[in-house]
């Protein structure tokens, strides 16, 4: 008689918020899977779902509870995890039947919650098969080519309008050696490029004193923003970089990127240029030399993207701060611009500050602050029409035709470049692309002919 072996759980996911939320869940499954679990591609085929949220707005927030109320009324057995788990109590108060609920990146408590409400079955015929009879690699939820890296966990900074570090905590740098490993293991998967992530990218390894650590390949590597790029450099087609602070040390990774070590690509938090906005959010405030540091940036490096985000209606912000903002971008011309209207959120400290502007006020200041950076997102593209761009396939169509990214492209938040004649392109290739036409935010192009 054959021997029937047991079917292992099936968990679903759903992940919210942002690149590091998708690193935990990538995590988290990864360590289900290697615990003999099989993960379900929707509600009806889960014996359990995991609902990973965000809980940096209250819109996120909102959000976080709907996807937890579909993943009930759909499913009905939910383990709730990420920043919104730090509201425990409002979760249970709105879904008293969620089954357990876990804060940001507590990997080992999610996963002993999904132990307890949907254990394996143990068969001496999986058990004896190292690593549970799954494959000894990590589950992506991103596409084979492209993989977030994260660096660190939590933020020393103390933004008034941020509650991340009361969510994640203060800044925990990985080292760098195992960075780099889990680097290497990605790419020798098929990844070509190499999203940097944390809270505080510049930040990286300043816990750790900067100290140096022996590579398993030969040689040391430091804890340091720096020196972490440039290896990975040398390990990645592509390696870019998230979530970066300007601090002064900033400088030394512009001259990876003019040699190509390191796209030229710099995604900075700058949140607002008026410094009496800059004073009340407690960010750094010295936006003259911002500017000049910029233009020096662009000295060394004259194909560098920086991309940006910005907060309008924050507390105590007037029109003549606006329209400072409204003037400094004009004169940064940064490359990508996302904005935001200010919303209050549980916790933070900027909730008790005076003179809150009106919502009819915000909506008005965010279109302005739209159509401006969109008019200089317009030309910048438009007098790339006419060059050749390196470009990273996500997707080939049956019609011949192919989507992709520009190294000034990060996936799904920036821009794409579309391309014609591309039938012979497989995603994840890096191909040579002659632009011809440009709008708002896209270009469009045609491979280099071989």
């Amino acid at each position: 008689m054959a021997t029937i072996l047991p079917s292992p759980p099936r968990v679903g996911m759903v992940s919210l918020g942002c690149p590091k939320n998708l690193v935990d869940s990538e995590r988290i499954l990864t360590k289900l899977r290697g615990d003999g679990y099989a993960m379900s591609p929707d509600y009806a085929g889960a014996d359990i779902v995991l609902v990973n949220t965000c809980g940096f707005l209250d819109s996120a927030k909102e959000e976080s509870l709907e996807a937890i109320g579909e993943a009930i009324a759909e499913n009905g057995r939910v383990i709730v995890t990420g920043c919104m788990g730090k509201d425990a109590d409002a979760i249970r108060a709105r879904f008293p039947q969620v089954l357990a609920v876990t804060g940001a990146h507590q990997y080992e408590q999610v996963v002993g919650a999904v132990h307890a409400a949907a254990p394996v079955v143990r068969s001496p015929y999986l058990d004896l098969v190292p690593g549970g009879a799954v494959e000894d690699t990590d589950l992506k939820l991103t596409p084979r080519h492209y993989s977030y890296l994260k660096i660190s966990e939590g933020c020393n900074h103390r933004c008034s309008f941020c509650i991340i570090p009361s969510l994640r905590g203060d800044l925990v740098s990985r080292r760098p050696d195992a960075i780099l490993r889990e680097a290497e293991k990605l790419v020798a998967a098929g990844t070509k490029e190499l999203l940097v992530i944390s809270q505080d990218t510049s930040a990286y390894g300043l816990d750790l004193r900067h100290a140096s650590w022996p590579r398993k390949s030969g040689g040391e590597v430091r804890a340091h923003m720096t020196d972490l790029a440039r290896e990975l450099g040398r390990i990645a087609p592509w390696v870019r970089l998230h979530y970066v602070y300007p601090y002064p040390h900033v400088d030394q990774v512009i001259p990876l990127m003019a040699d190509g070590l390191v796209l030229p690509y710099l995604d900075i938090p700058f949140q607002h240029a008026a410094p009496s906005v800059l004073k009340r959010m407690k960010r750094p405030a010295n936006d003259a030399k911002v500017l000049e540091r910029i233009r020096g940036w662009r000295a060394i490096c004259p194909d560098i993207a920086i991309r940006s985000t910005f907060v309008v209606g924050f507390p105590g912000e007037t029109e003549a701060d606006f329209e400072y903002l409204l003037e400094w971008l004009g004169e940064a011309q940064l490359d990508r611009v996302g904005a935001f209207r200010f919303e209050p959120v549980a916790g933070a400290a900027a909730n008790l500050l005076p003179d809150h502007v009106p919502e009819a006020v915000k909506e008005e200041r965010y279109a302005r602050i739209m159509e401006r950076t969109a008019a200089i997102s317009t030309a910048k593209l438009a007098a790339k029409i006419g060059r050749t761009l390196e470009v990273i396939v996500d997707a080939v169509d049956l019609e011949g035709g192919a989507t992709g990214r520009s190294q000034a492209d990060a996936p799904e938040i920036d821009g794409e470049v579309f391309l014609r004649d591309a039938a012979h392109l497989r995603v994840g290739d890096i191909v040579s692309v002659v632009v011809e036409d440009a709008d708002e935010h896209d270009l469009y192009g045609v491979p280099v002919a071989a």
